[in-house]
């Protein structure tokens, strides 16, 4: 009895031929200004880059509501003016810029108001993967409220690397190499023999 096997031939030739679509098309980077955040930005955009993702930066600042630790009734004492919100957004841009570092990449900023965490969550449910730096602002708030990287790794809904500060320090390591490395390509590049003056 012969055997026939139907393979199934794609409508569009050249999507056989294509790399497959990237994993995580859509990275979420939250970000609160600190060293170990910056660090964890520019893993991202490494990422970014390699597989043509497009990054999302997210800083939270969160509403004041409590004085002394203790709770008013009646909700928030203090909520960031939009003014405030526009001079932070314009702060992110400038930082996502610079770290990006002319790489051929979409980021895209943006500044809520919200606790870190809650924000992060919501903002994860538009996300592929989320890369955050292990440590933030300090030792202090990590002993009283806990780490929103711990948090986060719990509880969202989408994979995540997490930077630690050893792995940030390799990382830099690496990036000073490599541009360095490039540096050195460039400068001692010559035109072919025969190519034009």
């Amino acid at each position: 009895m012969e055997e026939v096997q139907k393979v199934a031939k794609p409508a569009n030739p050249e999507a056989a031929t294509r790399a497959p679509a990237a994993p995580f098309a859509r990275i979420l980077v939250p970000f609160d200004f600190s060293e170990h955040a910056e660090d964890a930005l520019a893993a991202a955009c490494r990422l970014a880059e390699a597989s043509g993702a497009e990054l999302t930066v997210l800083n939270a600042m969160p509403p004041v509501t409590s004085l002394a630790g203790i709770r008013p009734p009646g909700g928030p004492v203090w909520v960031p003016p939009k003014e405030v919100v526009a001079q932070q957004q314009d702060r992110l841009a400038a930082v996502a810029e610079r770290v990006r570092a002319g790489r051929p990449i979409a980021v895209r900023c943006r500044v809520v108001i919200d606790e870190p965490l809650a924000a992060i969550l919501d903002a994860a449910r538009r996300a592929d993967l989320i890369v955050m730096a292990t440590t933030g602002r300090g030792a202090l708030s990590h002993l009283l409220i806990g780490s929103v990287a711990e948090k986060v790794v719990r509880h969202a809904p989408v994979p995540v690397l997490t930077i630690g500060r050893e792995a940030a320090k390799r990382l830099r390591v690496r990036g000073r190499a490599g541009k360095q490395r490039g540096a050195r390509r460039t400068s001692t590049e010559r035109p072919a023999p025969g190519a034009g003056s």
